[in-house]
């Protein structure tokens, strides 16, 4: 809390207010698409061009017909079509018939629809750890719009800015989503642990294969908006806050392995319990790697196939900045995911006793908020039989009320389709 108060934006930040007046956002409708003779207006050149009538839909003009033209040599402009809804730019110092030029496609209806689809899926599959997650993201959002950015924009350090803003996540996220207990507190130093290291490290490689960030085209206009920023240190700082999402991931994950272990054999010694959860970690690494290199290829794939394209030789196209950047992104990241599986693991095998329960869990053995969301009893766990939700009696052999074929489910009901995990059998 320290970094945020001393961090915290004050003052005005850079804005590129004074070169938008007089620009104004607008949506509509297009209602006609003609072709006409036109000449481009960037390159002087007669060309054909589409002449798009639209139905303007907000603004000060809203509901009045308006046209705007897009030359057939501008490769960023699409093919349009009656129907399409479209946010235009209106100058209203520009002449009559450049007064409105087209900027993309409206797209927060399918957007709302994938965000309503992402909240149901994640609330019926995590239930009540659903919605904790869901708060939980609406918390780093809500750091990332009022902290980061905005501290930024005023000329702070931007490498500081990003390990106070993960940290704040961090907490917030993990303690929201996995609730406040030993097991979450060690996920959370594991976690910061490792993206120290992540800060370390890409500081270290920005500066030795001179990533200036200027091979952005946003970046180069920040630099003339927002001149006294640090743009390499923009550049660590997405790194760094970058690798968090697969940390606390990895972290949570070997915590609970190592609780998991303990409470199956509390007998275990500490040398065998970490080998135990080590095997566990290398497993799932060798999995997120691949997730982490292909996310980022994914997000330049376009870029990657310009180059392939070009003829470049592989060496020249992998030293290019602009890939260069996402090599020691998706590298960085994959050094302190690697490294956080040992040392998460050795802090939990260290600090965690066996009544320090799972990540998300406060106290007991962990079990009580997976029962409420599965609908099992306050015991919570697969008992000596492998049956989920044994009472006393069932431990000692009597399937419990619910179970498959069992006439004294009644209203209970009977198992539903999330009862039951991979290590659970059904006594038929």
């Amino acid at each position: 809390m320290l970094g945020v108060v001393v961090l915290w934006p004050r003052g005005e930040g850079s804005d590129l207010g004074a070169a938008s007046q007089g620009l104004i956002y607008v949506d509509a409708t297009v209602t006609r698409v003609d072709t006409t003779d036109c000449t481009d207006i960037d390159e002087q050149l007669p060309t054909d061009c589409q002449e798009v009538t639209v139905r303007l839909t907000s603004g000060p003009e809203r509901n009045d017909l308006a046209t705007f033209l897009s030359s057939d040599i501008d490769f960023s402009a699409p093919e349009f079509s009656e129907g399409d809804d479209v946010v235009l730019l209106y100058n209203q110092l520009a002449p009559e018939e450049f007064q409105y030029t087209f900027v993309e496609y409206q797209r927060s209806t399918p957007l709302l629809w994938l965000t309503v689809v992402f909240v149901v899926v994640v609330v019926a599959v995590g239930r009540w750890k659903g919605v904790r997650s869901l708060a939980g993201l609406a918390l780093s959002l809500g750091v990332i719009m009022l902290f980061l950015l905005p501290a930024l924009l005023r000329d702070q350090n931007p490498v500081a800015v990003a390990l106070v803003t993960t940290s704040v996540i961090a907490f917030a996220a993990l303690y929201v989503a996995h609730g406040v207990g030993a097991s979450t507190t060690v996920a959370l130093v594991g976690t910061l642990a490792s993206v120290a290291l992540i800060t370390v490290l890409a500081a270290l490689l920005a500066g030795m294969a001179e990533l200036s960030g200027l091979s952005d085209a946003n970046v180069q206009t920040l630099r003339v908006t927002a001149s006294a920023l640090d743009l390499r240190g923009i550049v660590i700082a997405g790194m760094v806050i970058g690798a968090l999402g697969v940390l606390d991931d990895v972290t949570v994950t070997q915590v609970a392995a190592v609780n998991e272990l303990r409470h199956a054999n509390p007998d275990l010694s500490p040398r065998a319990l970490y080998q135990g959860a080590m095997r566990i970690g290398r497993d799932h690494v060798a999995s997120t790697i691949n997730t982490l290199v292909l996310a980022y290829t994914g997000a330049s794939l376009a870029l990657l196939l310009f180059f392939q394209q070009e003829g470049r030789e592989l060496g020249r196209v992998i030293t290019r900045e602009v890939v260069a950047i996402e090599i020691v992104r998706a590298l960085v990241g994959s050094i302190g995911l690697v490294l956080s599986v040992p040392i998460t693991t050795a802090l939990a095998v260290a600090t965690l006793s066996d009544g320090d329960g799972r990540p998300g869990h406060h106290g007991g053995d962990g079990r009580a908020d997976d029962a409420r969301d599965d609908g099992r009893g306050d015991d919570g766990r697969a008992g000596d039989d492998g049956v989920a939700g044994h009472d006393a009696a069932g431990d000692a052999g009597a399937p419990h009320a619910g179970a498959l074929g069992d006439p004294a489910a009644g209203a209970a009901g009977g198992p539903r389709w999330d009862d039951f995990g991979p290590a659970d059998h059904l006594d038929l």
